[in-house]
């Protein structure tokens, strides 16, 4: 697909009135996108021309649109309208505003994208691509680039607006302050916005000084916060683009492949939005590999077909291309490339800033790697630690919500819904102290012994005794084993406490344990035990709600304890609610979730609705309870009777 024709609107439009400023309107640019892929660069094209049209109109508010500005305005932009087409996938409307000042507050420019789909949040994470060229990365650049921003919800509609400071920082001029001091960020390379494909005007000299040593500092940051490679990738094509070069691509190498294995494209990012479908087939007949004898420094290499937006005065079609390895810890994870238009060379400013960035980008592909091998392990392990599916009992309904933490490590949460002999239905919601490892040997242990001992036609109360013993003897063959370590190294075993000399933790764990058995005239029997867990919740279609489980020691701590269980008929239309402490605890502030017993005022609430309908409720609850996500794996169970 082409490129999205522009129906541009510039209007003008009163704002409001400052001290001294009159009646002067504020100049406004507003434009509609499909809810394609696509409009992210038409979005940053549209930016482009605004800027440029009002610079040309003289407007006396404008003047020159320094290069941060108008960068930070397209990265924005495209950050915003491709957020929008991910979660919403509506149309999208795309206003841009300077707002002028005559006071001590700097003028701005504002962007403000909407989409129909207000039901839908915008979140700060990594959404399914759309387009390996085109995607989101969560709210994190507009985060780090603009004044402020926030989301605006209107009736049918969802606005998500940033505000970018027209200070000196972003003016053309390096002026020195009063005293002497530099001001802003130091000096900058220096470009004057004009419409696609025109001239680009640069000073490479202000890379040698602060303006380098800025733009280092502000890529390593934005970089870092990148956990996936290709994430990596497009923040650097576009923080290249066009403030160092014309047009940039980058090659990643495959992880695993091998040495025969061809390099991908991971990205092609081109000063003129239309050269990038024509620069991209031409690097991709031919991969870059750069090999090992060239060390670090910069290869020159022929200027590719398809690179050069229409010939300006003065410049021959062709340029200058410098490729860098991508390198991370002594091995080759790609190379980037980087060109510039009608020059017999790259100046050596330039270049020694390009090879210090490429270096920052090999840090970041490197530790994008190593986080992205970490949660895939996570995954594997998670999914083999869970029930692929959840059996259906004959007259009750069931809702499960399971959202591990996102820190991109095993979770502590595990649940299991199974039948046994004798016509019983037996269900658990566990939680393991601590993540990763630690918790995966747990789960791995307590669910199929749980499952072991239910099927062996153990009552309730003795499941659990003797998953206790078993929890008990683990560790003790664990700590048996660090002391042999400690004692062969030398060391000396530390006594008590909840941590051995190794590092490991005690091996605790919450657990909910129940069996449901179906009654011959309707209704089922419940019996349940909770060691150290959040209780069950009995909600009857009144509305009154109830504990339906006494509190008992955790699993794994005491070693003489016996377990005993509660039992209790459920009737057509009551419904049990089993969650973790990731919901009960859920913080906001000081405060948490379960505080005044808000679970059972949020389930009162939730009589007469359907199983998935009070997981649901729930769910959004504890979602909406504080503003960031929550940060403890989340899981809850609902089992209602039919009616």
């Amino acid at each position: 697909m082409g490129p999205i024709p522009l129906q541009r609107d510039i209007v003008q439009r009163p704002g409001t009135v400052v001290a001294g400023q009159g009646d002067d309107p504020w100049p406004v640019a507003r434009t509609s996108l499909p809810g394609i892929p696509q409009a992210s660069a038409a979005a940053r094209r549209f930016v482009r021309a605004a800027l440029a049209d009002w610079t040309g109109l003289g407007l006396p508010t404008t003047g020159e649109f320094g290069e941060r500005l108008t960068d930070d305005a397209l990265t924005v932009a495209s950050e915003l309208v491709t957020n929008a087409v991910v979660h919403a996938g509506t149309t999208v409307e795309l206003l841009l505003r300077l707002e002028d000042s005559a006071g001590p507050e700097p003028a701005a420019l504002v962007l403000e994208i909407t989409d129909h789909h207000p039901a839908r949040s915008v979140r700060d994470d990594r959404p399914e691509r759309p387009d390996p060229a085109e995607y989101g990365r969560g709210l994190q650049l507009v985060a780090t680039l603009a004044e402020s921003w926030g989301i605006t919800y209107r009736t049918g509609l969802k606005t998500v607006w940033a505000r970018l400071p027209g200070d000196d920082r972003y003016g053309l001029p390096d002026t020195p302050a009063p005293d002497g001091a530099a001001r802003g960020r130091g000096p900058r390379p220096r470009r004057i916005v004009t419409p696609e494909g025109g001239p680009v005007l640069r000073d490479d000299a202000g890379w040698a000084g602060g303006g380098g040593l800025s733009f280092l500092a502000e890529a390593s940051g934005l970089l870092a916060g990148q956990l996936d490679e290709d994430l990596v990738a497009a923040t650097a094509g576009r923080l290249l683009v066009p403030r160092i070069a014309d047009w940039c691509a980058i090659w990643l190498e495959s992880e695993g492949g091998g040495p025969a294995a061809a390099p991908r494209l991971a990205g092609v990012w081109h000063r003129d939005e239309a050269r990038t479908a024509l620069l991209r087939p031409a690097l991709e007949k031919e991969p870059l590999r750069l090999p090992g004898s060239v060390g670090t420094g910069p290869v020159p290499i022929p200027w590719p077909s398809g690179a050069t937006a229409e010939p300006t005065e003065g410049a021959d079609g062709t340029g200058a291309a410098l490729a860098h390895r991508i390198i991370s810890g002594g091995r080759t994870l790609g190379a980037v490339l980087v060109g510039r238009e009608g020059a017999d060379h790259i100046p050596d400013e330039a270049a020694a800033l390009l090879a210090d960035f490429v270096r920052r980008v090999g840090l970041a592909v490197g530790a994008a790697r190593a986080y992205t091998r970490q949660a895939t392990i996570s995954r594997i392990l998670q999914r083999g630690l869970l029930p692929s599916k959840v059996a259906e009992i004959p007259g009750v309904s069931s809702a499960l919500v399971y959202e591990p933490g996102d820190d991109g490590v095993v979770g502590g949460d595990f649940y299991d819904l199974f039948p046994c002999p004798g016509g019983r239905w037996c269900f658990v919601l566990g939680d393991v102290q601590g993540s990763g490892p630690e918790a995966a040997v747990v789960t791995g242990l307590a669910r199929p012994w749980l499952r072991l001992l239910s099927r062996e036609g153990f009552r309730v109360g003795e499941v659990l005794d003797r998953l206790n013993r078993l929890l008990l003897d683990d560790a003790m063959e664990a700590a048996e084993a660090a002391a042999l370590m400690v004692a062969a190294a030398g060391g000396q075993q530390i006594q008590g406490g909840e941590q051995n000399q190794d590092g490991t933790q005690s091996r605790f764990l919450s657990l909910l344990y129940g069996e449901l058995v179906p009654l011959p005239d309707g209704g089922v029997r419940c019996t349940v035990a909770s060691a150290g867990h959040p209780l069950p919740l009995l909600l009857r279609p009144d509305g009154s709600v109830r504990p339906a489980a006494e509190p008992q020691v955790l699993l794994g701590i005491v070693e003489d304890v016996a377990y005993g269980s509660q039992s209790f008929d459920l009737t057509p239309g009551d419904s049990l609610l089993c969650v973790t402490d990731g919901v009960t605890e859920r913080r906001s502030g000081r405060l948490m979730f379960d505080d005044g017993d808000g679970l059972a005022r949020v389930l009162s609430g939730c009589a007469g609705l359907p199983a998935a309908g009070i997981a649901g409720r729930i769910k959004q609850a504890v979602h909406t309870f504080a503003e960031r996500p929550p940060d403890d794996d989340l899981a809850l169970l609902v089992l209602q009777v039919d009616g």
